[in-house]
C-alpha cells in the first residue's frame, strides 16, 4: 500500500534456469502474460546453453497459478505490446548463433514466437522501447552494429493481425 513494503503472493513460480529480465502486460479480463528471459549460467551444476530458452508465462487473477511453456528460442531484453487489430508484437535481442533486435508475433494461446522483422542490428543490441502512435510501431533500442553502441529508432508499418506473419513494410 506504501510502496516500499511488499509481500510475496508465490513462493516459487516454478521456473528454473536462471530467470531474468522480463515484461508482463495484463489482458482487458485480467489474464496476466509474462515474456521471460532465462540464462545459462556457470553455478553448480552449470546450466548448458540449450536451457537457457525463453518462456511465456500466463496466470488468471489472483495469480496463484502460472502455465509456461518453452518457446525454444535465446531472447534478451524481452518486451511486448498489443497490436491495435489483436494478438501482441514482441521485441527482443533475438540470438542464434547471431545476434539482433527482432519484431516477433507473440501467440499467447499457442506459446509460439516468430520472427517477422530484423531491424538494423548486431553485436550488443536490445532493449527495446514500443509505443503505437499515429498508425506505426515505434520502437527504440541501442545496437553496435555500426561499431560503438547508438541508440536508433524504427518506425514500422504493420499489417492487419491475419497477416502479422508476413513480412511487413517499415516507412
Amino acid at each position: 500500500q506504501d510502496g516500499a513494503r511488499y509481500d510475496t503472493v508465490v513462493e516459487d513460480l516454478g521456473v528454473r534456469n536462471s530467470p531474468g529480465e522480463n515484461t508482463i502486460r495484463f489482458q482487458q479480463n485480467g489474464t496476466a502474460v509474462c515474456l521471460l528471459r532465462r540464462d545459462a549460467y556457470r553455478g553448480e551444476p552449470p546450466i548448458p546453453a540449450s536451457a537457457a530458452t525463453a518462456l511465456l508465462g500466463v496466470a488468471r487473477p489472483p495469480y496463484l497459478l502460472w502455465e509456461w511453456k518453452d518457446l525454444g528460442v535465446t531472447i534478451g531484453g524481452p518486451n511486448f505490446i498489443k497490436a491495435p487489430g489483436g494478438g501482441y508484437v514482441a521485441a527482443l535481442r533475438l540470438v542464434d548463433g547471431k545476434s539482433r533486435t527482432s519484431l516477433c508475433r507473440l501467440d499467447t494461446r499457442a506459446g509460439t514466437l516468430r520472427e517477422f522483422l530484423t531491424l538494423p542490428s548486431g553485436g550488443d543490441t536490445g532493449y527495446p522501447g514500443l509505443v503505437w502512435h499515429d498508425g506505426l510501431l515505434w520502437v527504440s533500442y541501442y545496437s553496435s552494429h555500426e561499431g560503438k553502441a547508438s541508440i536508433y529508432l524504427a518506425r514500422v508499418s504493420l499489417p492487419s493481425r491475419a497477416g502479422m506473419e508476413k513480412r511487413p513494410g517499415r516507412s
